[in-house]
């Protein structure tokens, strides 16, 4: 009990300090500002910390087969960080700040070719966007995307060769899976691999659509303006988080199905062997 809650609040204040780190990061912030980040990051940490502290699960899928959603926060961390280091290098330089100038640039102008998602998102940008925005905009681009296929990578690895989410501990679909409802929509494989087929390609268009419907979006309402440091920094990082995530999710969700598949194979053959006919 002790040891749940207090990794609870652990997790809690992390979730806070994640809300929190553009702000923190960046200089010459709006005056009404804290109050805002304040209660976004007191609401999300409140919401992470009653989660955590259940011994039920409510929403968070695979919340006992960890590393998946530390993999994820850990995404999301490293991407809002680095884009609030390199926005804040614009006004207060560092060798810091440079280094991820420079790597993002060089990432985002080698990802800049014709139909990628990179190029998609500087066309996003209207008409009469300045030189240093559209750069500002490839570069958080190239940071983002950067980290989101390293961490698909990481999770690849960690399903193909450390064997998740079953090394060293059981797998609990109901645990996490808490929105996952077995008794409905047919065969539980099939709805598994269905889900996951779903969710990779969505993850892979998501990079490609998402421009899209900003760009076609601006005809009807102003469109978003990543002039602003903080709208940057959350709009770049939700452009490959989410996508990120979905695969992740479908990747995770095709393991499932594997090791469902897996146990119903050892079931019929120790049924076959024992002399009995499988139902």
């Amino acid at each position: 009990m002790i040891a749940r809650v207090a990794g609870a609040f652990t997790r809690a204040m992390l979730v806070g300090l994640l809300i929190a780190t553009p702000y923190l990061m960046m200089p010459g912030n709006v005056a009404d500002a804290p109050q805002m980040v304040v209660l976004a990051a007191l609401l999300a940490g409140l919401l992470t910390f009653i989660e955590y502290s259940s011994h039920f699960p409510s929403i968070v899928e695979f919340r006992d087969a960890p590393p998946f959603n530390r993999l994820r926060f850990l995404m999301l961390f490293t991407t809002i960080f680095l884009l609030s280091a390199v926005s804040r290098g614009t006004s207060e330089p560092s060798v810091l700040t440079g280094a991820m100038t420079s790597l993002g640039t060089i990432i985002g102008n080698a990802i800049d070719f014709p139909f990628s998602p990179v190029r998609l998102v500087v066309l996003m940008l209207p008409e009469n966007a300045s030189a240093a925005l559209v750069a500002s905009v490839r570069t958080a681009a190239g940071i983002s995307y950067l980290v989101s296929l390293t961490a698909m990578v990481c999770f690849v690895f960690l399903i193909r060769v450390l064997g998740w989410p079953t090394r060293n501990r059981v797998f609990n679909v109901w645990v996490n899976l808490p929105l996952f409802d077995p008794t409905t929509g047919g065969d539980v494989l099939d709805r598994l691999q269905r889900d996951a087929r779903i969710n990779i390609a969505l993850g892979f268009l998501l990079p490609f659509l998402i421009p899209a419907v900003v760009k076609a979006a601006s005809f009807l309402v102003d469109p978003i303006t990543l002039a602003n440091p903080h709208t940057l920094i959350w709009t770049m990082t939700a452009w490959a988080f989410l996508p990120a995530s979905m695969i992740m999710r479908g990747l995770a969700l095709h393991r499932v199905a594997d090791l469902i598949e897996e146990k119903r194979r050892r079931t019929y053959a120790e049924a076959e062997e024992d002399g009995l006919q499988p139902a």
